[in-house]
């Protein structure tokens, strides 16, 4: 199950593919500043994954009215999520946690899903500026979205 609130969020450096290539991405350079919502996601190129972040890129408003970033979390590599949010036209930022680093500190790996291998769980946590996970939430199974109505209510 993934980390419990009230736990100090482990800082991470992941990958990010942009326009100009490769771009790290430090959660601790958001300490002091902002919320941060990290959406742990199994797989670029899957029916909910797509659903999920397209529906939270159509609302990313909603999350800059907190002052919150947010990004998407999946073990695939950058170029592959990079394809997958052109094609789809995602605009939530997406890290590669190819190495399952992330996904495993956070406590949301899901073994050998559908017998293809490790991936993320689907996860929501909501970290405010200090640092701090106010929010934590692993879906029953791959197929549930979290609850988009708590996440923003622990931003608010």
């Amino acid at each position: 199950m993934a980390l419990v609130v009230g736990t100090k969020a482990p800082d991470f450096t992941l990958k990010s593919a942009t326009s100009n290539g490769l771009k790290d991405v430090k959660l601790s350079d958001h300490f002091g500043k902002q919320p941060v919502v990290l959406l742990f996601f199994p797989l670029a190129y899957t029916g909910v994954c797509t659903a999920e972040m397209c529906d939270v890129s159509n609302g990313l408003g909603e999350y800059a009215n907190f002052g919150a970033a947010v990004y998407g979390i999946s073990v695939d590599s950058p170029f592959a999520q990079a394809a997958w949010a052109k094609e789809n036209k995602i605009a939530v930022p997406l890290l590669s946690d190819l190495n399952k680093t992330t996904t495993k500190v956070y406590d949301v790996l899901s073994p050998s899903l559908a017998g293809i291998g490790d991936t993320s769980a689907r996860a929501a946590l909501v970290i405010n500026r200090d640092g701090v996970i106010v929010y934590s939430e692993q879906t029953p199974t791959p197929k549930d979205l979290p609850s988009f109505d708590k996440i923003k209510a622990a931003l608010a």
